[in-house]
């Protein structure tokens, strides 16, 4: 399957986009299926730190945890999970436009199964995600126009 991929401008610098996107327990402020984000290790936040995401999954609810792959503030960020039955690679990407007023955001996801999680990557976790990853950017550029208003 291939890889599903949005992307919305943000009336926001690229460096307060990228803090919040980064900010993990605010994941649930504009991820509609997170229900939990906290942060397992201390430290500055990059390559190698690790969150647990608890997510709404169809009918389930579904922990999982998530290392940090990718780090190049204020413009590239990379998660992979690392265990439970559906594995998450996340690759987004944060471009400046309009002299460094605003922001091209991308967000870029696929899956890998695992278990019993091999049959819910194509029935449960892809169709929902098709759905909710333009809302998930919709949300994100209301909460940061709403809060650089």
């Amino acid at each position: 399957m291939s890889i599903i991929r949005q992307t919305i401008d943000v009336d926001r610098r690229p460096e307060d986009v990228y803090d919040y996107v980064t900010d993990t327990p605010r994941m649930p402020e504009w991820q509609l299926s997170a229900v939990s984000a906290e942060r397992l290790d201390e430290g500055p936040f990059g390559i190698g730190s690790r969150v647990r995401v608890t997510r709404h999954m169809g009918n389930r609810v579904m922990p999982m945890t998530m290392e940090v792959t990718e780090y190049e503030p204020p413009h590239i960020w990379g998660m992979q999970g690392v265990d439970g039955p559906v594995r998450a690679r996340v690759h987004g990407e944060v471009e400046p436009f309009d002299e460094g007023r605003r922001s091209h955001v991308t967000i870029e996801v696929d899956f890998e199964g695992h278990g019993f999680g091999k049959m819910l990557v194509p029935l449960v976790v892809r169709p929902q995600v098709r759905k909710e990853l333009p809302r998930n950017e919709q949300l994100l550029k209301d909460r940061l126009e709403r809060e650089g208003a």
